[in-house]
């Protein structure tokens, strides 16, 4: 019995509700939600709010958040985009930390800026997030040092004001595009009546660049006060010391005398149904979007009785959204992605039920058509007991998982709900409490209690439709009389009942006859093992704590699509990602759905460029239907035209205008030139290219790449029970066909020329341009210049990041990466890019250069390669603990033949690493042979 079916046995006396004998559901007095016995809440004598948890995972790490109850709702109208503009001058001088020192203090230390270092800002809210390592004493101070110098000593010169301008605005234009013009027509109707709609948190240019000095300085006065703050600790450090470092750095903010009201802003209600039609010719996506506001102010969830609410709420959502993927894997499906939920909007004080979907260019009433009628189905009958069952399937599987895995939560997934409470009054009551109050209060959740909800959700005052998309020729635009028309037509037309569909109970009907195992390896070093199947296939397994309910699994043979011609190739590339939408064993992908009801299990196979493989995971209890769907996947593919052609359509909807994206125009026109005279060149997969494809050739492909078990190995990493992985790979794998062939991918042909090039591309209206700098080619791989140049991009981009952004003002973001490649043939990577004004383009890419040039004739500083090297220990630390790490590293040991137990001589790697390491590799490979691609608008040659 698992850990929540034995909940559901708890005594009669602690049942939340019962249901009379005319089926209504009387709920038990109600009490107040419990508040998680592990988190300590406190509050200063100044009106500081704190929470602190101890959580060991990942070890030696506290996350740190600095939360104020403010953001640009509460901007006056000459400070629109200051609450934004006050977060980025946080990080740019403080009493403790003076320009550009913070940053470059948590560099050496390992944390990474934009990685890990961030803060965001919102309607309602400003949070700065700040991991640090908790084995330091120095460390942990400096670290609620920084937390404190955000929440009262904020330099703010006017030197450093004026200097940020331009970062903010380069923030501010990579907002700029489709999205954000169709939103300024949208928001209005949406957030009606509210300021919501006039405080877009980015804000306006104006204030931007001409916001005096004072007027910037007034939103941190106003509103960084200890009233509207919490800091939240969580991680592996004892309580006490987190208290006391909260109440030695907090206790000193001095609270504010007449302080200005934090108001909470409504959203009012209005009477008819609102229509919001906007197009825009850069528009890669149609959307639809349906709005039924509440009628009052959301309330918080407070007692039992409200949570138990939430829970057929989100019974509720499980269902119509299980419909609606029905909907999408049909064979003439009305929307590419469709969902439907209850929960919040811009606005803090209004809830909603909001229905979505993804369309084709030209069919949203279609799509909007199959939200109402799916709405309008389940206000007339309702949902049926079988789809009731199955949602409390999947909540309790998802439920269970968590239970199970309570002590391994990593920390930062942990502090985020600490700051919901704070800001939103969200209930914190534990794993522990959610999973004994669910397990109580499922079994008594009436279909008849789901059903109602709808009536509720659905109603003509407060509602508002949105239909946004591409503005083309060929395209009719819809019009809002149809809109309206449409409503009164959905409501009024004959409409089915939903259909049950009856699914047979196992996946696989007949066992298949097992094999053996012919021979069992360890590796004791790095904690492995390896099976050798009795028809030639072999399985890595690695058994690990670090989750109690998780297995991942991955599978490899090489091969790939290199083994085909270049005919079929080209015929079947872009089918090979819509063969397993037929499903397995006569089953669909709906009759899948609702066979693994309640089971958290996931296989997918893939055909790469050189390797077909499989990737998935489970929980250990899921574990032989993980063993089963890969046997049938190997052995019973569905071949389903019908099916593919549903996959085709999605695919066309979903791809159709996206090369109206001048960024996806911009990468799609730098892969053609780069790979101009590659016979093998796919391109961007657009309608075109899918209405080439040969559904049957590519069928028959796959059943040819995947004939052969015994070319396979598969790798498990997880909470393993080594007995039951063995019988289960005996009884699915070693069952599989197998022959003694074994097969070696062919490498590739084409090699982009060894010159220097320059590709200029024009798309777009936005002022925004992007620059990639480009350097790869063929070379031996050396295990000990991939590292290299790996660390030669961190180095880059820290100098970069200061240069271009810190100095110039010229870019919000910008990165460089490198590594080496193995396979399929020894090759290098290296590149630089960022976005920026066009009028910049020429002034940033000298100075990016300039940088590189500068590490090739003297390398990189001593400080900056111990900020490297230190960053590299801190991620290697946690991802060591990590099941995916294991994963990733165990599979390409074996693909790229290197010494696994290499991977446990890191440290003496990055203490080994050297200055002239980096200079070398620099020097080899960062040559004047690079490819300079450029993005501009149309109207700027």
């Amino acid at each position: 019995m698992n850990s929540i079916a034995a909940l559901l046995f708890i005594s009669a006396g602690n049942s939340f509700a019962q249901v009379d004998g005319k089926n209504e559901v009387k709920k038990l007095p109600s009490e107040n939600i419990p508040t998680d016995p592990n988190v300590k809440i406190g509050k200063l004598e100044n009106g500081l709010t704190y929470y602190i948890r101890n959580n060991g995972k990942p070890e030696d790490k506290v996350e740190l958040r600095l939360a104020i109850n403010a953001g640009s709702i509460l901007e006056n109208e000459d400070q629109q985009g200051l609450a934004h503009f006050v977060e980025h001058m946080n990080f740019n001088g403080t009493k403790n930390f003076e320009k550009n020192e913070l940053v470059d203090y948590l560099q050496s230390i390992g944390v990474k800026f934009g990685a890990d270092l961030n803060a965001y800002t919102g309607f309602d809210e400003t949070v700065y997030i700040l991991p640090i390592p908790s084995d330091n004493s120095e460390t942990l101070e400096k670290g609620f040092q920084i937390l404190e110098d955000w929440a009262h000593n904020a330099l703010m010169t006017d030197k450093d004001i004026d200097e940020e301008r331009g970062v903010v605005m380069e923030e501010y234009r990579l907002g700029l595009g489709p999205d954000k013009r169709m939103m300024t027509e949208y928001l209005p109707k949406l957030m009606y009546g509210s300021q919501y709609a006039e405080r877009l948190p980015i804000g306006k240019q104006e204030v931007i660049e001409n916001a005096d000095y004072e007027t910037v300085r007034n939103y941190y006065k106003d509103w960084y006060r200890p009233d509207l703050m919490a800091v939240v600790a969580v991680g592996d450090l004892d309580p006490e010391v987190m208290e006391q470092k909260i109440k030695d750095h907090f206790s000193k903010l001095i609270p504010v005398e007449n302080a200005r009201e934090r108001k909470v802003f409504d959203l009012p209600n209005h009477d008819e149904t609102f229509v919001a039609i906007a197009s825009d010719k850069e528009a890669p996506f149609s959307q639809v979007r349906v709005y039924y506001k509440d009628l009052e102010n959301a309330k918080d969830i407070v007692t039992t009785n409200d949570y138990r609410d939430q829970l057929v709420k989100n019974l509720f959502s499980t269902m119509i959204n299980n419909r609606l993927d029905e909907l999408r894997n049909s064979a003439n499906p009305p929307f590419t992605y469709g969902f439907s939920s209850y929960g919040g909007t811009y606005a803090r004080s209004k809830n909603a039920y909001q229905s979505f979907a993804m369309s084709g260019a030209g069919e949203q009433l279609k799509s909007l058509r199959a939200l109402l009628e799916e709405n309008e189905r389940v206000k007339r009958f309702g949902f049926n007991s079988g789809e009731l069952e199955r949602a409390k399937k999947e909540y309790l599987a998802q439920l269970d998982r968590q239970f199970k895995d309570r002590d391994k939560q990593e920390s930062g997934r942990i502090v985020g709900s600490y700051v919901s409470h704070y800001l939103s009054n969200a209930p914190i009551p534990g794993i522990e409490w959610v999973s004994q109050f669910a397990g109580a209060t499922l079994p008594g959740i009436k279909l008849e209690e789901v059903n109602k909800l709808i009536n509720d959700f659905l109603h003509e005052e407060n509602r508002v439709i949105i239909l946004t998309g591409p503005e083309k020729e060929d395209i009719t635009q819809v019009k809002e009389e149809e809109v309206l028309a449409l409503l009164k037509e959905v409501e009024n037309s004959e409409i089915e009942a939903y259909q049950e569909s009856d699914i047979r109970e196992n996946l696989i009907t007949n066992a298949p006859k097992a094999g053996t195992i012919k021979k069992v390896e360890s590796n004791d070093k790095v904690g492995f093992k390896k099976l050798l199947l009795s028809n030639g296939a072999t399985v890595v397994y690695k058994n690990t704590d670090f989750k109690n309910d998780e297995i991942l699994f991955s599978a490899y043979s090489p091969g790939g699509t290199s083994l085909y011609s270049d005919e079929d190739y080209l015929n079947t590339g872009f089918a090979n990602s819509g063969l397993a939408e037929a499903g397995i064993a006569d089953l669909s992908l709906n009759d899948m759905s609702k066979m693994m009801s309640g089971k958290l299990v996931s296989v997918s196979p893939n055909i790469g460029s050189i390797s077909e493989g499989f990737n998935g995971s489970s929980t250990p209890q899921d574990l032989e239907t993980l063993f089963q769907m890969v046997h049938l996947y190997f052995t019973d593919l569905n071949k389903d035209e019908e099916a593919y052609n549903s996959f085709v359509t999605k695919q066309k909807n979903f791809l159709g205008n996206l090369l109206s994206n001048p960024n996806f125009y911009f990468q799609n026109e730098l892969g053609k030139f780069r790979n101009e005279g590659n016979s093998r060149y796919l391109g961007f997969p657009t309608p075109e290219a899918f209405d080439s494809q040969n559904y049957d050739l590519a069928y028959e492909k796959y059943k040819e790449r995947f004939s052969n078990a015994g070319d396979f190995t598969f790798y498990f990493v997880g909470n393993i029970d080594e007995a039951k992985l063995k019988e289960f790979a005996s009884t699915y794998l070693a069952s599989l066909p197998s022959s003694a062939k074994k097969e070696e991918y062919k490498v590739p042909e084409f090699r982009e020329v060894d010159e220097y090039r320059k590709k200029v591309i024009n798309k777009g209206t936005d002022p925004k341009s992007q620059v990639t700098i480009l350097w790869n080619g063929e070379t031996d791989y050396n295990q000990e210049e991939d590292f290299a140049l790996e660390a030669l991009g961190e180095v880059l981009t820290i100098k970069l990041v200061e240069q271009l952004r810190e100095e110039e003002g010229g870019v919000y973001g910008v990165g460089a990466r490198g590594s080496m490649a193995k396979i399929p043939y020894g090759s290098y990577n290296f590149s630089i890019s960022f976005p920026c004004g066009p009028e910049n383009v020429d002034k940033l890419t000298a100075a990016a250069l300039k940088e590189v040039e500068k590490i090739k004739k003297e390398g990189p500083s001593e400080k900056d390669l111990a900020k490297i090297k230190e960053s590299l220990l801190l991620n290697r630390k946690e991802s060591i603990k990590q099941n995916r790490f294991w994963l990733n590293q165990l599979s390409a040991a074996d693909r790229e033949e290197k010494d696994i137990n290499e991977l446990l001589q890191f440290e003496e790697k990055v203490a080994a690493l050297t200055v002239k390491d980096v200079k070398d590799v620099a020097n080899t490979f960062l040559n004047d042979k690079y490819l300079l691609g450029i993005l501009m608008p149309e109207e700027i040659e």
